[in-house]
């Protein structure tokens, strides 16, 4: 076969604006009908002219005629639907890997490949063939995601995670699955719950190659970002006491923001949750909580399955792997702020509001404002929503780098609405 689309997951398309793509292709589409009719006036006007006296003078010769016509048109339609199809990939960024070009991985190849069902079609699904799900953006590195599959198979994986990340945060996701056997990693230590909560993680027990720093102490003494300061350390400083005792009027009380769940708050969703200590303090109140993070510059999902809890590698990029309304409370910092265009939070913001039930929290905590523009803008953004405001404090705060100049921080507990 010569190429092959790639599927795209659900949340994996960065697609360009749809105002400059769909004017394009109504005007394609515009055209393509225009010159169809005009075709087929034309093939049904037109008659020679030694026979304008006496048209049924060679029948024969005028339904040829109209054949011929027909079949012209039949073409052109055919290429209009080819030239529309292809504008619309070009316009909105949508790609194919070509499964012909030189040196692809052979794994890559047998992955990608249609597989039709042993029964044909699908009665309930409807579904004639099984295909795989690849974020189409993979083919803009697809020379990173032939090396990320190459390997021997039925074999141990490559130690590559570092290279699976990379290929996450071009837009590569989801990856596609390998025929080999990570990398192990022996745990001895571990505990269980509640202990494991916050006893000190080995440096012995988590994956330190593609890292900068290889064990705790050094990534306690780095800034890795502003929301993860010391956070990895559990017996000092004070990630022990966040969420328990508040240091600023946009630090929240955790069990005065669980108070004003409707419902009760059972499970709940952490975006850009660093070390897991959200997480770990809602174990506490017996509140389930998934944690969303990247190992960026830090053992993050290790660390944080290390205490038993529930780490989701998955970059905010992606569409959340949840079905809508299931959970009580959803908990973001300053990791909400993805860069980029508004309509790219908007995006996350909508998905966010998919996944959280009615009566449920979105608690954004010490989400960092780095200008006025930004501030109104989310708040903008958040009034679309309709949420109910049970909290909304907007305050300053020293870097906690220690440069000493205060910032401007945003603190909110939002109650969605039921809506109809």
């Amino acid at each position: 076969m010569g190429s092959v689309s790639l599927k795209t997951g659900d949340g994996t398309a960065r697609f360009k604006r749809a105002t400059l793509c769909s004017s394009a292709v109504n005007i394609l589409m515009l055209f393509s009908v225009i010159t169809t009719n005009l075709f087929a006036l034309y093939a049904f006007t037109f008659s020679p002219k030694q026979h304008l006296d006496n048209p049924f003078h060679h029948p024969h010769r005028n339904i040829s005629l109209i054949s011929q016509h027909v079949s012209l048109i039949i073409k052109e339609i055919d290429s209009s639907q080819r030239k529309l199809a292809q504008m619309e990939k070009e316009l909105l960024g949508y790609d194919t890997l070509d499964l012909s070009r030189p040196n692809l991985a052979t794994e890559l190849k047998l992955f990608l490949q249609h597989h039709q069902l042993p029964l044909g079609k699908d009665s309930r699904t409807g579904i004639t063939e099984m295909v795989a799900s690849v974020g189409h953006s993979c083919e803009k590195s697809a020379d990173l995601l032939s090396q990320y599959m190459s390997y021997k198979v039925s074999g141990p994986c490559p130690d590559d995670w570092s290279l699976a990340q990379k290929l996450i945060l071009k837009g590569c996701e989801p990856l596609p699955r390998r025929r080999c056997f990570a990398k192990t990693v022996p745990k001895p230590g571990l505990t269980s719950l509640p202990v494991s909560l916050w006893k000190p993680v080995s440096d012995k027990i988590v994956t330190w190659s593609g890292l900068g720093c290889k064990n705790f102490n050094c990534l306690n003494s780095k800034k890795l970002n502003r929301d993860c300061v010391g956070c990895f350390n559990l017996t000092n400083g004070y990630e022990t006491q966040k969420y328990v005792k508040a240091r600023s009027k946009n630090d929240f009380v955790m069990d005065d923001v669980l108070a004003l769940g409707s419902g009760g708050i059972r499970i709940g969703f952490d975006i850009g949750g660093g070390s897991g200590n959200f997480a770990a303090r809602m174990a506490e109140r017996n509140v389930i909580v998934i944690t969303n993070t990247l190992n960026v510059d830090a053992p993050h999902s290790e660390f944080i399955a290390a205490r038993g809890l529930f780490p989701l590698f998955l970059s905010l990029d992606h569409r959340f792997p949840f079905y809508d309304n299931v959970f009580d409370l959803v908990h973001a910092t300053s990791g909400l702020d993805v860069e980029g265009k508004p309509e790219k939070l908007e995006f996350l913001m909508f998905d966010l509001d998919r996944i959280l039930r009615a009566g449920g929290l979105f608690w954004l905590d010490n989400f960092y404002c780095s200008d006025d523009e930004k501030k109104r803008a989310l708040t903008r953004l958040i009034e679309r929503f309709g949420y109910k405001k049970l909290k909304w404090v907007v305050g300053e705060k020293t870097d906690a780098a220690g440069s000493g100049k205060p910032q401007v921080y945003l603190s909110a507990v939002l109650q969605k609405p039921v809506r109809i």
